[in-house]
């Protein structure tokens, strides 16, 4: 497999290509649609984006066949998937060489949240923290100035960082025999 290093120099070139249609006034928001849906029987939820499918179910004492990460789990992946894609991207802009990056996210969740006596524990997952491993022959100061923009520009850890307002409803139907009952 090819070093990082040699992708950066297609990342550069792709996000000039982007700047050059901000810049002309051809780009704008992007609506961003997720789907689930839940399976009767076992409960697995088959998520939906663009044209993509990721499976998230349950650990087998939560009631899942554990056929996929939980939401949790799939919160820490995402969010170490962006903060590697926007590692990626400030490295190319600022040409910052690297050979190899990886990075692990960690956190803790209590399945006792909000149980008869455990209602202090929060419901959300905890104690985030991630870890870059990258390695890079850039100085490290260098490599200092890289996380400052990482930790300013990356979407979803600044999602997680700053509060956010999230509207939701519950739209319900029925079927004509649940009806008549």
């Amino acid at each position: 497999m090819a070093d990082i290093d040699t992708y950066l120099d297609e990342k550069r070139r792709a996000l000039a290509a982007r700047d050059a249609r901000i810049r002309r006034g051809e780009a704008g928001p992007v609506p961003l649609t997720a789907r689930a849906t839940v399976e009767g029987g076992s409960g697995v939820r088959r998520i939906g984006i663009r044209r993509h499918a990721i499976v998230s179910d349950s650990a087998p004492d939560f009631a899942g066949f554990d056929l996929g990460p939980g939401s949790p789990e799939l919160q820490l992946g995402v969010l170490g998937s962006c903060l590697a894609h926007t590692i990626l991207i400030q490295a190319a802009l600022q040409e910052v060489p690297i050979t190899s990056l990886e990075v692990e996210v960690t956190g803790t969740f209590d399945p006792r949240a909000g149980a008869d006596g455990f209602e202090d524990i929060p419901v959300h997952p905890q104690d985030l923290a991630y870890t870059v491993q990258i390695n890079s022959p850039a100085d490290p100061a260098v490599i200092e100035a890289l996380q400052v923009r990482v930790e300013k520009a990356c979407p979803i850890l600044n999602l997680l960082r700053l509060p956010q307002n999230v509207s939701g409803r519950f739209v319900q139907s029925r079927t004509a025999k649940e009806i008549d009952a």
